[in-house]
């Protein structure tokens, strides 16, 4: 049995589409200079008073942890700042890649493991917003008869093959004694690994939210044996920046950060208008939207200050992207371990008022 056909929600897309975009489009595009407007300066301080309209573009794909960004944006809440955003949508991350280093395009939404290798290129970015953690939506999906981890030694499992869903299943190998020698990967996207999984295929797969969640329904011999949740710093999304365009415009990244928190704010205060607003672009109803988000944490703006500018928090940034980065690079998918200490640009949460 199939599962119907659904837009595919991926933001996690291969890495090596990644590597071969960034290649494409050469880093040294990135050094082009940008227009720096005279009465602008480094800091976000007073971007509310800003003179006329600023403008920047963001790159995103249709996943449910832009529910806020869509929300500002429909609801004028980017305008009010003196913000056009222009959005972007890519079906996957990696197709924004060669506009991002080219400067094309001002922004961009990677998950956590596409941040650490586009460093590890040596382009010049900010992370300046935490958009989502995934604390559920993430699943790996076994037979009744497995009964745990260290029996997926011998197994076939679907997964798509240098996506981050590859690198949170074999995160999870490492932690029950596994390695990726021990099991033989089947390279399915997560829509069609969950179809293989529910058809009876294959016995373990990777997927997320709507595909696993379907295929959990239709299929009674199997539940869900590993999810994010049980590691729930592992897979991040994240808004970054050029850095050039940064220090062009600051005002224009704390518009673009304020903007985001009230889009999530008028979320929480008003619920049934904020999800119909983002299921239509998702094609769903708000119901399932309402469900489906329960798989993700949207961190609020205190959140995201400990995210990005608390070195001394559980929850800082810093701490799960070395651990990435070491992981990358131990599974040779990254030459060099890049500074990281340099991306998490905190000042603007910090500056924002909501």
């Amino acid at each position: 049995m199939n599962l119907p056909k659904i837009s595919r929600w991926t933001r996690r897309q291969t890495l090596w589409m990644l590597s071969g975009a960034i290649a494409g489009a050469g880093l040294h595009a990135c050094s082009s200079p940008s227009p720096t407007p005279s009465d602008q300066s480094s800091s976000p301080a007073n971007s509310s008073t800003s003179p006329g309209p600023m403008s920047a573009s963001m790159g995103i794909t249709t996943w449910i942890g832009n529910t806020p960004l869509y929300i500002a944006q429909e609801k004028g809440f980017f305008k009010d700042l003196g913000l056009d955003l222009k959005i972007k949508v890519f079906d996957s991350v990696a197709q924004g890649f060669p506009a991002f280093t080219a400067g094309q395009l001002d922004g961009l939404a990677p998950v956590t493991s596409e941040a650490v290798t586009l460093a590890s290129k040596g382009l010049d970015f900010r992370i300046v917003v935490v958009e989502d953690t995934s604390v559920g939506a993430d699943v790996i999906l076994a037979r009744n008869s497995i009964g745990s981890i260290k029996d997926f030694k011998g197994k076939k499992i679907a997964v798509e093959l240098g996506g981050i869903g590859h690198f949170f299943l074999l995160q999870v190998l490492v932690e029950a004694g596994l390695t990726e020698k021990d099991v033989s990967l089947v390279n399915l996207p997560p829509d069609a690994a969950a179809a293989a999984f529910q058809s009876g295929n294959i016995e373990i797969a990777y997927s997320y939210s709507p595909f696993s969640d379907k295929a959990i329904v239709a299929q009674t011999d199997g539940r869900v044996i590993y999810s994010s949740k049980q590691m729930p710093t592992a897979i991040a999304d994240l808004y970054i920046f050029n850095s050039k365009f940064i220090q062009a415009n600051p005002k224009a990244i704390l518009a673009f950060v304020e903007g985001n928190f009230k889009g999530l704010e008028f979320l929480k205060t008003n619920p049934k208008e904020g999800l119909a607003i983002m299921a239509k672009h998702l094609s769903i109803t708000p119901d399932d939207l309402a469900q489906q988000l329960k798989g993700i944490q949207m961190p609020d703006l205190k959140t995201n200050i400990e995210m990005l500018g608390n070195p001394n928090s559980d929850l800082h940034l810093l701490k799960p992207m070395t651990k990435m980065a070491e992981f990358l690079k131990q599974q040779g998918k990254i030459d060099t371990i890049p500074d990281l200490t340099k991306l998490l640009d905190a000042q603007y949460v910090k500056a924002a008022k909501v």
